[in-house]
């Protein structure tokens, strides 16, 4: 078998890496679809289902797992629940005992085999470290740009900037940046978030643009998507050879910024002159080279002018939505919890039963045999036997 010619440690840790992979696959999926079912909803809850999916790829199954192993738990039923936890554990982790085809001698070379440990992690490690010089180059860039920017202390964005935030009631003022270059306005950092404002680019925008702009900005701040984006960036890093992870970076992207869209429109913001105020800045500037840096002109421009100018105020969740999402929460925690403690139960009912054979071929030893014979043959007649623990007459 191909298992004979590989590590231990490779054939122990390759199906647990299996199993987390597909685990985190399903649930993508499944967010996917609940996604579907709440397309006329508000964005930000799409965002929330499809950043729980990425953030997913982080947490192990196995950790909720092992919390439901140490949960108390009945005795009794382990023999009632061994079909119902065998379907799940096939399910939920199909890759735990892998059955490997036997290979005729000559189809497969060994050496190639035993090289495969070797080959896979240094295939991974030479993606990870493009994906993370790629993002190094971009971040140098903005990172260059924010040096050489100064703070802006007064000005029509200070005094729109303010006012905004005192309607918001932010507690924390928002610094802006003077930049010269041709980058767009964005939040840059996450602890401390700054703004990022190109020089040049208020001539271009009336009170009310300048306005709309701004609320955008902040909220991203108040929505923390930064954070969120550094976030995924470390999913996309580590699985950078997974499918689903660069899609659902488009889609994050796309629904923050709808979200944002949303959320300016809804404080009272006109269309039209939010509308203009994205194509103003996109005449101006160019789009920004992280995903990390949250700005204004991202998403696809052309649908979502469209969208802004033509779609309705989006539909609140009703119940039964809301039911619809705790259940999904609640089954995505439960699931792997259940297996936990029927896992545990199947253990202990196992340990239980070798212990009670153990103790049954300890007391059909010849020593206990003799041990129970009487010293007086003419009392062994005359006694009645009872059945012990183990099916065997005692004395």
């Amino acid at each position: 078998m191909i298992s004979n010619h590989l590590p231990a440690t490779w054939t122990a840790l390759a199906p647990a890496l299996g199993n987390h992979i597909w685990q985190s696959t399903l649930f993508a999926i499944t967010a996917e679809l609940l996604t579907l079912m709440l397309r006329k909803n508000h964005a930000r809850v799409r965002y929330w289902l499809r950043l729980a999916a990425s953030v997913r790829f982080l947490l192990p199954f196995s950790l909720l797992v092992g919390i439901g192993s140490y949960l108390p738990w009945s005795h009794g039923v382990a023999e009632t629940q061994a079909g119902f936890y065998a379907a799940m554990e096939e399910v939920s982790q199909p890759f735990t005992q892998p059955t490997m085809p036997m290979v005729p001698q000559g189809a497969s070379p060994v050496g190639m085999i035993r090289l495969l440990p070797a080959i896979l992690p240094a295939v991974w490690f030479c993606g990870f470290l493009v994906v993370i010089f790629q993002w190094y180059l971009r971040w140098r860039r903005i990172s260059a740009a924010i040096r050489k920017a100064v703070p802006l202390q007064e000005g029509r964005e200070v005094q729109a900037l303010r006012r905004l935030e005192r309607n918001a009631g932010t507690w924390q003022p928002l610094e802006i940046l003077l930049s010269r270059t041709s980058l767009e306005p964005g939040i840059f950092g996450i602890t401390r978030p700054v703004l990022v404002w190109p020089e040049g680019i208020s001539k271009r925008l009336e009170d009310s643009h300048l306005e709309a702009i701004l609320a955008h900005e902040l909220c991203h701040v108040r929505r923390r998507d930064n954070l969120a984006a550094a976030l995924h960036m470390v999913v996309e890093a580590i699985f950078w050879f997974h499918p689903v992870v660069w899609w659902l970076e488009a889609r994050l992207m796309e629904e923050r910024e709808r979200a944002c869209d949303e959320e300016v429109l809804e404080s009272g913001s006109d269309r039209q002159v939010y509308a203009e105020s994205i194509l103003k800045i996109c005449e101006f500037c160019v789009g920004s080279a992280l995903a990390c840096v949250s700005g204004v002109t991202g998403a696809d421009l052309k649908n979502r002018i469209a969208r802004i100018m033509t779609e309705r105020v989006a539909r609140q969740l009703d119940f039964s939505r809301k039911l619809l999402l705790s259940a999904a929460g609640l089954v995505a925690v439960a699931v792997p919890i259940a297996i936990g403690l029927l896992s545990a139960t199947q253990t202990r009912a196992q340990s239980q039963a070798q212990s009670t054979a153990t103790l049954c071929l300890s007391s059909k030893s010849p020593r206990s045999n003799q041990a129970m014979e009487s010293p007086w043959p003419g009392l062994r007649s005359s006694a009645n036997p009872s059945p012990g623990l183990c099916g065997r007459p005692t004395g």
